[in-house]
Order: C-alpha cells, then structure tokens, then sequence
C-alpha cells in the first residue's frame, strides 16, 4: 500500500507500508491491504504505520484520510513533535 501524510505546508511522510492505524472520531481503526474505499474524520491521537518491519508513531490533532485502490491519503494539521520510530 502506498501512505501519504500532509499537511499545508509540508509532506510528512511518503512511501511503501504494511498497515496504518488511525484515530477516527468513532475510534481507532486499522488499514490493510486491499481495504474497501473509506474517507474519514481524524481525531487527536495517534497515527501508527508499519514500514519494512518497522512501526512509526505520529501525534496528530485532527484531520482526514482517504483510502483507494490501496492508496491511504492522510491530510492533518502541522505535527509538533517529530515521528518516533520504534524497533
């Protein structure tokens, strides 16, 4: 699947990922590959993808993400803290 966030003034991130969590307004939910077509409010929280074996976390405040044909589009408000990277 390819990831995209962004925000007005920059792209935060770019590039291949295994799954992505995000903070609906309903709650968290996950995306995998081959996900049906979503377009979604984003809450503050945290937003959790996994990249060649390894999981980036990003705190966001609000936003929205749109996924299609396994392109997940994430636009959100300037981040304040930078991406942490667990491995």
């Amino acid at each position: 699947m390819k990831l995209e966030i962004i925000s007005p003034e920059k792209t935060y991130f770019k590039g291949e990922v295994d799954s992505v969590t995000l903070p609906g307004v309903m709650g968290p939910f996950q995306i995998l590959n081959n996900h049906a077509p979503l377009i979604s409010l984003l809450t503050k929280g945290m937003l959790v993808f996994s990249t060649n074996g390894h999981i980036k976390e990003m705190e966001i405040t609000d936003g929205f993400v749109e996924v299609s044909n396994n392109n997940i589009t994430v636009c959100i408000d300037p981040i304040k803290k930078k991406v942490k990277q667990n491995e």
